[in-house]
């Protein structure tokens, strides 16, 4: 009896049939790219998964767009498969973000997306029927950093702070090639101490204790952020004769997976070989569980929520007309003011003329009564 159980009883067995679940369901991972136009948001994440998901864009002709255009959300969605274990990948694109002179309230469009998301999820998860959930909800969100060699816009803190708490922010600097190693060592401190000093939340993989390499690598890729990368499709032969994916340069080779020239190989390990179901499930424990117990708190169970009307482009409108209402009542303001006190003017002038009248009449009446007097006297000496 003893020898037959002394394999155990199976529990061991169990990461196994996890691992067989996952290989036959796949994956499904949603990322969203934010950033400026023209800093290769689209290029990198073609290059981070090795193949065209979307066209590269044409930002010659972004100055052409209405001024008054918002931030849009443009959804791609692509199957990949790598030794027969396909993933589900949803890319969410914000193009045309920080483009305009005025960006106020630019980041309500992407905010609210990541809110609505977690907001249809709930709705499904409250139906009678669960089982085919439409999921979009972010797992991911790589904030691109302009590498200007400074520190982080306004905007930028701005955008990060509501990030943070909404999704796994994830802070990249784009086109790590512009840039020296001495400056871009210099511009990430700057990054950090920023981060450190607004209370931005970001990404941070786990560290596990009982795993020392594990935790060692979890190390490396906090150290690193915010990563500098560098993103390219095209094959390059570098001066040794080695055929990589970069950018070639008078000087040189800037190779997309050489460590010494950017940490796209960090980033990669981060999003898909190390920590893609540590993003999916802190999705599912941190950020939408903090959602939906808010609106629990606020809501009753099946209750819709409350739309915001608030457009950004509306509340400018209104602020304009409001402007130019109060302009034109100061403006009639004026007018009546000029009116009333061409009014005043008139009114003490014809008071005026009034008053020179009584004293000419009474001057008449005195001279009448005179000459009264006079003709009296006359007539009583006859």
């Amino acid at each position: 009896m003893a020898a037959s159980f002394s394999d155990g009883i199976g529990i061991a067995n169990l990461p196994n049939q996890r691992h067989k679940i996952v290989a036959k369901r796949g994956a499904h991972f949603t990322i969203m790219v934010v950033g400026e136009s023209g800093l290769g948001k689209t290029t990198l994440i073609n290059t981070l998964f090795s193949t065209e998901l979307s066209p590269a864009k044409n930002y010659s002709r972004r100055h052409q767009k209405q001024l008054d255009k918002l931030t849009e959300v443009e959804i791609i969605k692509a199957e990949l498969e790598e030794k027969q274990f396909k993933t589900k990948l949803t890319v969410i694109d914000t193009p045309g973000f920080g483009d305009y002179v005025n960006n106020r309230d630019s980041w309500a469009p992407i905010v609210d997306f990541i809110d609505d998301q977690h907001e249809a999820y709930m709705r499904q998860e409250q139906q009678p029927e669960r089982k085919e959930k439409i999921d979009l909800r972010v797992h991911a969100c790589l904030y691109f950093i302009r590498p200007t060699g400074h520190t982080l816009k306004p905007l930028d803190i701005e955008i990060m702070k509501r990030l943070g708490t909404r999704v796994n922010l994830i802070p990249v600097i784009a086109k790590a090639d512009t840039l020296t190693h001495a400056d871009m060592h210099t511009f990430k401190d700057r990054i950090r101490q920023v981060i450190q000093a607004q209370g931005i939340r970001i990404y941070q993989p786990p560290i596990e204790a009982d795993d020392e390499v594990s935790a060692e690598h979890a190390r490396v890729l906090t150290e690193a952020m915010p990563f500098s990368i560098i993103g390219s499709t095209e094959d390059v032969v570098t001066p040794d004769g080695r055929t990589v994916k970069g950018r070639e340069y008078l000087w040189g080779v800037a190779e997309v997976e050489n460590e010494a020239h950017c940490d796209f190989r960090k980033l990669r390990s981060l999003l898909i070989r190390t920590y893609m179901l540590d993003l999916i499930s802190s999705t599912e424990d941190l950020h939408y569980e903090n959602y939906r117990q808010a609106q629990m708190e606020t809501r009753k169970f099946g209750e819709q929520k409350p739309r915001k009307f608030e457009n950004p482009k509306f509340k400018e409108e209104e602020e304009a007309l409001r402007k130019r209402f109060t302009e034109q009542v100061k403006a009639e303001e004026a007018r009546f003011r000029q009116w009333e006190q061409h009014l005043i003017a008139e009114r003490d002038r014809l008071n005026k003329d009034l008053e020179m009248a009584h004293g000419a009449i009474k001057a008449l009446e005195a001279e009448l009564d005179n000459l009264q007097v006079g003709y009296g006297r006359g007539t009583g000496r006859r």
